[in-house]
């Protein structure tokens, strides 16, 4: 795996995309850009795939109004269902088996043994 840092990705979770978006760019004093519609809106901080951080998005969840919405990190990986297949064993539970995100690869969801929620990155 090239990249060090195993987090690859995160989403935080909003009731109200434009009126997170308008917080997050006044407070960081950085324009996020708005991606594809055919996953829900979303709203991408600026990032650079091969630099040293890592990039997210704002993610509108209405249902998570009032729950304070929540935030989901992805880990990078060579391809999701080699994780995905260790997770029973491991105590865990298989949320969303792996599934294309098109152009952007795959992602699986999984819930770890003390109730979070993570998610898995590949490009294959």
């Amino acid at each position: 795996m090239k990249n060090v840092n195993p987090v690859g990705w995160f989403d935080i979770y909003v009731a109200d995309l434009s009126r997170a978006k308008s917080f997050y760019e006044s407070v960081f004093d950085k324009k996020l850009i708005d991606l594809p519609s055919e996953w829900g809106k979303q709203s991408m901080f600026p990032g650079d795939e091969g630099g040293a951080n890592c990039a997210g998005a704002l993610v509108e969840k209405p249902e998570s109004a009032g729950s304070g919405g929540g935030t989901l990190v992805y880990f990078v990986s060579e391809d999701c269902t080699t994780e995905q297949e260790k997770v029973a064993a491991a105590g865990g539970k298989v949320l969303q088996p792996k599934m294309s995100i098109g152009e952007f690869g795959f992602i699986a969801i999984l819930m770890d043994t003390e109730g979070n929620t993570i998610g898995l990155h590949s490009r294959s």
